[in-house]
Formats: C-alpha cells, sequence, structure tokens
C-alpha cells in the first residue's frame, strides 16, 4: 500500500481526501463515511479485527453540574437511540 495510502491529519481529513476525489480510497469510520453522501463504503474490516468502537459518555468526578442525569437519561431515551441509529451508530444497552 505504500505510495497507494493518502495520509491525513485525521478521520475527517481522509474523507475529506476521498470525497473531493483528491483520494481514491479512505479509511474512515462507518459512522463518519454514513455522514458524507459523496462517498460509497466498499468494504468494511472484520469485527474481530480490532477493539469495538466505543464513545463511553463520563462525568468528572468533581462536577457539580445537576443537568447531569438529566443529560444522560436523555441520552439513554428512544427518540436519542433513534437518532445515533440514523447517523449509523450501533446504540448498546446503559452499563451503568
Amino acid at each position: 500500500v505504500e505510495g497507494k495510502v493518502a495520509q491525513a491529519e485525521n478521520v475527517r481529513a481522509a474523507l475529506k481526501l476521498v470525497s473531493t476525489g483528491e483520494a481514491a480510497l479512505g479509511i474512515v469510520y462507518a459512522t463518519d463515511a454514513h455522514a458524507e453522501k459523496g462517498v460509497k463504503v466498499i468494504g468494511t474490516f472484520p469485527e474481530d479485527s480490532h477493539p469495538p468502537i466505543i464513545y463511553p459518555v463520563a462525568q468528572t468526578a468533581d462536577s457539580k453540574d445537576k443537568d447531569t442525569p438529566a443529560f444522560l437519561k436523555c441520552l439513554q431515551s428512544a427518540k436519542a437511540a433513534a437518532l445515533f441509529k440514523d447517523q449509523g451508530f450501533t446504540v448498546l444497552a446503559p452499563s451503568n
């Protein structure tokens, strides 16, 4: 692949190289590819080739924000799950 791979600063930069035609192929997160209508996913890595990509939600230990429980409840709602799925994410059950 040396000489055929365009190095990019981050996944969004790689996606832009592909969407503008500056690069023929790129490796990006499925959700980023899903968000860019100008690209077509032509393959995916096998699930067992890498650890799962998980975006956790966290609060700092010393946070005093009283809105955090409501925000977390909102993120775990059916409406939020539908929005996440619409953007290409797989919604996991809360781990508490």
